[in-house]
């Protein structure tokens, strides 16, 4: 599809579709964002293959759209149902400097570390599986295991204070 008929089949178009979505979803902001949405997905598809009917396949997939982010509140307002946050106390200042100060040793310390060491403990503690571990570092998923107990114990051992650092 021409750049001039896509223009033509938006200026048509977005209206109604901007109606029915704000309509459907009750958010004027919302309904934009899903009408842009819509018609970036119809462009892209004109790339490969134009819909025999543009605004059938418009409407629908605004109505997809809509539900799908019908769906994800949903989840979130389940998932939040069932972790409520607890209405934390403020840190005390000094607490909050304490732990300022132990974020910047650890990194102080993971810095001092070797690089492929770094990353695996930065990868491991970050959530990744050994087998995604294992193709980001390079490395056989059988050896992740290994190289993350050495990277965990060089790490223990730099953090903990020195005999000099304890005299101080």
């Amino acid at each position: 599809m021409e750049p001039e008929a896509f223009r033509d089949i938006f200026e048509q178009l977005k209206p109604k579709l901007l109606r029915y979505c704000t309509y459907r979803c009750g958010d004027p902001d919302t309904a934009e964002d899903i009408v842009q949405e819509a018609m970036v997905r119809l462009w892209r598809r004109n790339v490969e293959e134009p819909p025999a009917d543009p605004a059938a396949w418009l409407f629908t997939t605004a109505r997809h759209l809509i539900l799908d982010g019908d769906k994800v509140a949903r989840n979130r307002q389940r998932l939040l149902a069932s972790n409520p946050l607890d209405e934390a106390e403020p840190e005390q200042t000094d607490r909050a400097l304490e732990r300022e100060q132990e974020r910047k040793r650890v990194r102080e310390m993971l810095g001092r570390m070797p690089r492929r060491s770094r990353e695996i403990l930065m990868l491991r503690y970050s959530g990744f599986s050994y087998r995604e571990i294992a193709g980001e570092v390079g490395v056989a998923p059988g050896s992740v295991g290994t190289l993350l107990a050495r990277a965990e114990r060089r790490f223990l051992e730099l953090l903990r204070p020195s005999e000099e650092d304890a005299l101080r």
